[in-house]
């Protein structure tokens, strides 16, 4: 399969663009050139959005997903969808308003891994809530964390992206938090999400997409904190502010 160029790599803001279409699989996920669409990894789901074919019509995209290997990003259509022909051009247009929604969640899940800096051994990113699963036995409380979450969105730190090699991250295994993944490597370069000047407040390997300024999460708390097993915490953030 022909390795799809990821623009949302470089720009987690592209919403629309134009590409044209290498493949139509079985069973009907459609390959294409090169495309904004964010593929379902690291705990984050794919987008969802529609491809414009040349005539006006719509083809619905209900989720992205990776092929044999995370250079190969295939969009999964609606049943019943058109399939649309190799070599046509298409305009694609994402969901803006979700994927800005998962932008804002997961560049949360990175706050609450400065606020608690331990393995993490799970996580799932959603449009209203997100959990994060922490090698941790100690106890926490949820108002206290949610209040440094927030301190971390108002102080409105930039979030940007630096690019290392396999072997710099080889080097320096230190920086990988998750217990379980490991980041992508074999693609020529890693992304590192950086937050702070000079990634003063945090820097880990994420292939995720963010927000550009911490502020644009917006209100954020701790809805939960479960306990699943002798040393394992599961937190729960949500959009919001707690009830009273």
């Amino acid at each position: 399969m022909t390795a799809t160029d990821a623009l949302f790599r470089d720009d987690f803001y592209l919403s629309t663009a134009e590409a044209r279409v290498v493949a139509v699989l079985e069973d009907g996920g459609i390959v294409l050139d090169r495309t904004c669409f964010y593929a379902t990894s690291g705990g984050q789901p794919g987008d969802s959005g529609t491809l414009e074919r040349a005539d006006g019509s719509m083809i619905g995209i209900v989720t992205t997903r990776t092929g044999e290997t995370k250079n190969d990003i295939v969009h999964m259509p609606a049943e019943g969808a058109a399939r649309p022909e190799v070599g046509e051009a298409l305009t694609l247009h994402i969901d803006w308003p979700r994927r800005y929604r998962l932008m804002r969640m997961h560049t949360a899940c990175h706050l609450l891994s400065v606020v608690l800096p331990y393995p993490i051994t799970g996580a799932a990113v959603g449009e209203e809530e997100s959990r994060v699963d922490f090698d941790l036995s100690d106890l926490v409380d949820k108002d206290e964390i949610t209040q440094r979450l927030m301190q971390l969105v108002r102080e409105n730190h930039p979030v940007f992206l630096k690019w290392i090699t396999d072997g710099e991250l080889a080097a320096n295994p230190g920086i990988v938090r998750s217990k379980n993944v490991r980041p992508p490597m074999g693609l020529g370069r890693i992304s590192l999400v950086c937050i702070g000047e000079d990634s003063a407040i945090d820097s880990q390997p994420c292939g995720g997409t963010h927000v550009s300024e911490t502020q644009e999460v917006g209100e954020i708390y701790i809805s939960k904190i479960e306990k699943k097993g002798k040393e394992s915490r599961r937190l729960r953030i949500r959009f919001g502010t707690p009830a009273a």
